[in-house]
């Protein structure tokens, strides 16, 4: 995968020249304060990046215009000082590209009751500065995140950390490349999707390819490069015996090594980031690709089966806001004893980041495909709160389903179940979030992420996607209600467009 550059936020502060040099001076000096507040925060990924006070609208605008081009940053966090007329920031905000947030805070936590005097009161008018900042934003339409609270609060630094990952994953979907190996699985509609539109919305690039090409790849890996990858699962799984050298098995590993090294060197090759298969197109291969699959997702590469480009998509940019993702698709249903449960998995490609011990490397039949049968990873999923997301396009726009969930361990051991899965209990039960996925038309392949809703939440905000989410509180009814509603805003907004 091609590396990007160090994610960088920067951290704009608005002023004027009102009150002379000195104040100037101060409000550097406590704009860098702010800055090493947020940049000591554990929850804040990216370094945050200070850059010097503006105070008119060209300064401005220029700044912004730099933020748009320079690839290191992700986005910008805005902040008024003091009475910061923000008429000097429409031309600037207009031409800005990049995620914003508007960070509502100050330097001091508590007042100086004893020693304030009006010369306080004129320096420290954030107050005041960011409500004419939040009405200008308002007034041209910016699509912003808006965080307030004092820069050393716990709340504030997660939400400008969520905020930070989900402009992460922006950047990496905005120069994403999908390859497709084959077309879509034969009759199936939700894997559809409009590609002009989803690099218009997301930057996300979606090109076929023959399967013809990959497979010459494959055939053409040298026996060194596969003895060197062999030696890594020995290493980092617990090998079947018949995978072991000198096993029944041991040369469909070794295919699966060259599966692995040759649709590496593909992607690295075109730089691509996210890739598709398809077990109805797999040419000459004799495998479906399973473990390379798996381990790729696990190096951060995006990932959809039977051609599902939008879940690739969707998948790279979730690894970059955290790396613990995968595909994953609802397979099937517990309603109990005990909890009702969803089982899910797919034929082969569940990512190793999400295991909760160290993965088994087996081979199985696989029913479909009329191949050989594939090597794969089996493993449980870790425990913990997460959530599964899908992207669906609706014809007229995207649509976000999120739902968040529990992953728990299985009631019971699964010995005959040969693929990695993830057992879990959706909010706010599995009948109220069958319900409202289903009405709200959420696709069968999703990722897994624990990246949170509230990151998935500002990467929608900074996509300008709708996102509808099912968690604890969702009631089916209400949840309708709020998609018509939803439907008719997104409407009315093209309309005016």
């Amino acid at each position: 995968m091609t590396r990007e550059d160090a994610p960088q936020i920067w951290f704009l502060t608005g002023s004027q020249h009102l009150y002379g040099p000195e104040a100037l001076a101060v409000v550097a000096d406590q704009s860098r304060e702010i800055r090493r507040e947020l940049d000591a925060s554990a929850s804040i990924v990216p370094e945050i990046v200070w850059k010097p006070v503006l105070t008119d609208s060209a300064a401005i605008r220029r700044r912004l215009e730099e933020a748009n081009t320079d690839p290191s940053c992700v986005g910008v966090i805005a902040w008024m000082h003091t009475f910061s007329p923000a008429k000097m920031w429409i031309t600037g905000l207009d031409a800005l590209r990049k995620p914003l947030l508007h960070l509502h805070t100050q330097l001091n936590r508590a007042l100086p009751w004893s020693t304030i005097d009006m010369d306080f009161m004129n320096l420290n008018q954030a107050a005041h500065g960011d409500r004419e900042f939040g009405y200008v934003q308002t007034r041209i339409g910016v699509a912003r995140k808006t965080v307030a609270g004092h820069a050393s609060d716990p709340r504030v630094t997660r939400r400008v950390g969520e905020w930070a990952r989900a402009a992460m994953g922006h950047r990496r979907m905005s120069t994403l490349r999908v390859a497709r190996f084959g077309d879509n699985m034969r009759d199936v509609a939700v894997t559809e999707g409009d590609k002009v539109e989803a690099e218009l919305r997301f930057g996300v690039s979606v090109n076929t390819y023959g399967v013809t090409e990959l497979a010459e790849l494959v055939d053409a890996v040298p026996d060194p490069a596969v003895d060197d990858l062999v030696d890594r699962y020995a290493q980092e799984y617990r090998l079947a015996p018949e995978l072991t050298p000198g096993g029944a098995r041991h040369e469909s590993l070794r295919y699966s090594a060259r599966i692995e090294a040759g649709l590496r060197e593909f992607l690295e090759r075109g730089g691509f980031g996210a890739f598709t298969t398809n077990f109805q197109d797999l040419g000459g291969l004799r495998q479906l690709p399973g473990m390379a699959v798996q381990r790729l997702m696990a190096d951060g590469y995006g990932f959809g089966g039977e051609g599902d480009w939008k879940t690739a998509a969707l998948l790279a940019g979730a690894k970059a806001m955290g790396p613990q993702a995968s595909f994953m698709e609802d397979y099937t249903y517990h309603f109990g004893p005990g909890r009702p449960k969803v089982l899910g998995a797919h034929m082969l490609e569940v990512c190793p980041t999400i295991a909760a011990g160290r993965p088994s490397c087996e081979i199985h039949p696989l029913s479909i495909g009329d191949r050989e049968d594939p090597v794969r990873l089996v493993f449980d999923s870790q425990p913990g709160p997460a959530v599964v997301v899908g992207l669906v396009d609706l014809g007229d726009r995207f649509r976000l389903v999120a739902n968040e969930i529990d992953v728990v361990a299985p009631d019971e051991p699964l010995p005959r179940l040969p693929v990695a899965r993830a057992l879990w209990e959706p909010r706010p039960s599995l009948p109220v979030s069958a319900e409202c996925w289903l009405i709200a038309g959420g696709p069968h392949h999703t990722v897994l992420t624990t990246a949170g809703a509230e990151v998935l939440r500002d990467f929608a905000r900074i996509t300008g996607t709708e996102f509808v989410l099912i968690d604890g509180d969702t009631r089916t009814e209400e949840f309708d209600d709020r998609l018509r509603w939803s439907q008719a805003y997104h409407r009315l907004a093209q309309g005016l467009g």
